[in-house]
């Protein structure tokens, strides 16, 4: 619907909200259109008629955000996006206090993101219409520059090798640069921008394989800013994503961490590091800060439906699912963490995403005396059965306790809860390394 012509605008940009039509929001359209179209290919027949339709109204979007919210033309994208814009000390959707602009890691994430389902979109349509190859080719193209955009490494760029983690950067009127190091949801999406190419894919688009070991050979520097593209993983597959391996382990260790975002209820929107590190930042007298703080904001600039400043935020953490099952299809066991990190507990990315799930899960379930957390100190709802049993489905969840925080109706996405729980009663290891894509759209 989003994507017909009564909705979107002839110039390529759909409608963010009913708040405000021209805010900017993550675009997983692509993704959720391809979603759709693989649940269908693997369980009963591919409608390729209706891929067709949405990649070219995508195509179009596609060309709103390249020449939007690409100001420079230099693979770094801005726009707020609805949700993180308030995880960082300032509003990213207003003009600054510093002057100049935000640089976003979560915004080239998110493009990188697109690129990947729109390449994804283009291999499975060149297998009836080889025409798509060249399109194919086109968000590969994207991909690899957006890529060697985020992990520059002269001192510009999103990756903080001592930390280990992605940070935005303020830009200065006069130029100048700084990164704004909180630890946030917004340093976690490039590692989410990750997609998994089986054989078959690969082998239905023989050019784009050639293409990309040329690009190597003439710019040998953009293999170093993603994931080794060249290297085959478990039966065959590739790996397009924007982490290599290095950068893959410091960033499970700060997810994992239980000081840092692994909470008991789920990934916690920023890092519980902030409730003893606030950081700030001063300017002309003023000062701007973010702490971490486990249920609402203190704050009227991240209160209310935007408050994502410490609690459990459903989206993220499918994203994340999502990346780390990814990972696992590829790696299989020869890459485990230890969960939590520190633990001599040690998991394969599998066994992680399933002991996520089942601490989101744990919001909804009654504990040891019959309480749900989800509805946190509501003595209604924890003990009146003619209420007990029946589930609300929070905006967001405090990142401690588990309590439901904000609109307490968000069935568009807490709702994802269901389909989680229905996966992964079905979806077992063996059957992701043996089948990837198919086993889990099938059990989907």
């Amino acid at each position: 619907m989003l994507l017909h012509a009564e909705y979107a605008s002839p110039s390529g940009q759909i409608a963010a909200s009913e708040l405000n039509f021209g805010e900017v929001t993550p675009p997983i359209h692509a993704w959720a259109a391809l979603f759709l179209y693989n649940i269908e290919k693997f369980n009963t027949a591919p409608d390729l008629d209706f891929l067709k339709r949405v990649f070219l109204k995508l195509l179009a979007n596609f060309t709103w955000w390249v020449n939007r919210r690409d100001r420079f033309g230099r693979n770094v994208f801005e726009g707020g996006f609805i949700g993180l814009h308030t995880i960082g000390p300032f509003d990213r959707t207003k003009p600054l206090p510093t002057g100049g602009y935000i640089e976003q890691a979560d915004g080239a994430a998110w493009a990188a993101f697109f690129c990947q389902n729109m390449l994804e979109m283009a291999i499975e349509l060149a297998a009836n219409d080889p025409s798509y190859e060249e399109m194919a080719l086109k968000f590969y193209e994207h991909l690899i520059w957006i890529s060697s955009s985020l992990n520059r490494n002269d001192g510009e760029g999103f990756w903080d090798a001592k930390d280990g983690f992605y940070y935005d950067r303020l830009r200065g009127p006069d130029g100048a640069s700084a990164q704004l190091k909180v630890r946030s949801l917004i340093g976690l999406i490039p590692f989410c921008a990750t997609t998994v190419i089986e054989k078959y894919q690969r082998e239905r688009c023989s050019r784009l394989a050639l293409h990309l070991e040329r690009r190597m050979r003439q710019f040998p520097e953009l293999a170093a800013a993603m994931h080794p593209a060249g290297d085959l993983g478990v039966a065959g597959r590739g790996l397009i994503a924007l982490v290599g391996p290095g950068k893959l382990r410091r960033v499970l260790e700060k997810l994992l961490d239980e000081n840092e975002f692994l909470g008991p209820y789920g990934i916690r929107s920023l890092s519980r590091y902030h409730r003893q590190n606030p950081y700030v930042v001063s300017v002309h007298g003023d000062q701007y800060s973010v702490k971490y703080l486990a249920g609402e904001s203190d704050s009227p600039i991240f209160g209310g439906n935007t408050n994502w400043c410490g609690p459990v935020w459903f989206p993220i953490n499918v994203m994340i699912i999502r990346a780390l099952l990814n990972f696992y299809a590829y790696y299989g066991d020869t890459l485990k963490v230890s969960f939590p990190t520190g633990s001599l507990n040690s998991l394969n990315l599998f066994d992680v995403s399933q002991e996520l799930v089942g601490r989101l899960t744990r919001i909804f379930l009654p504990d040891r005396n019959g309480r749900r957390p989800v509805y946190g100190a509501t003595e209604r709802f924890r003990l009146d059965p003619h209420w007990h049993n029946y589930i609300s489905f929070f905006e967001y969840f405090n990142g401690g306790t588990g309590a439901g925080l904000g609109a307490n109706h968000m069935t568009g996405w807490t709702a994802l809860i269901a389909p989680l729980i229905h996966l992964f009663s079905r979806l077992d290891a063996a059957s992701l390394l043996d089948e990837g894509k198919r086993a889990a759209f099938r059990f989907a």
